[in-house]
């Protein structure tokens, strides 16, 4: 394909609300229910669905506060979805405003609770939840800035 000049002052290359994170793309089972979910328990905001001719949902994104996800059903090619692998080795990481009154309704709604919400030493406080669909995500709420070298004490001290 040729990109032309007129193009590149037309279309950006990067869209603006992917510049600045990688931008996962979960795979799941049930992508209907997956963002029935996620809407339920995370506050998640449908921006975009495209569902298959033959049923599923072929693409969507979300976003959850100000992260941005996409997702789809699980179908032939190179991905799978981690109830199909017995887990996962990526967690998705969100910062919301208030990551207790997240948990409480997360758990409410079906999530799984795998460590509560805690304090930690880089100045978050962090929750790790399980989805039905088996993906992890370390909800944080900021609370405290600490600067580089206090974190390595910290750390240390942990």
């Amino acid at each position: 394909m040729t990109t032309h000049a007129a193009d590149q002052q037309a279309v950006q290359i990067v869209p603006e609300r992917y510049r600045t994170a990688v931008v996962a793309h979960v795979m799941v089972s049930d992508a209907a229910a997956a963002l029935a979910f996620y809407g339920r328990a995370f506050g998640a905001v449908e921006d975009f669905r495209l569902d298959h001719p033959e049923g599923g949902v072929m693409h969507a994104e979300i976003r959850i506060g100000g992260a941005v996800l996409m997702l789809g059903d699980v179908s032939e090619g190179p991905f799978t979805a981690p109830s199909e692998l017995g887990g996962t080795s990526v967690a998705l990481h969100v910062f919301v405003p208030d990551v207790d009154a997240l948990v409480r309704t997360a758990l409410a709604e079906g999530a799984e609770l795998v460590q509560p919400p805690a304090d930690q030493f880089h100045g978050d406080r962090t929750a790790i939840l399980r989805d039905p669909f088996g993906h992890l995500w370390v909800f944080l709420t900021h609370v405290e800035d600490v600067s580089w070298e206090e974190l390595q004490g910290r750390l240390a001290d942990a």
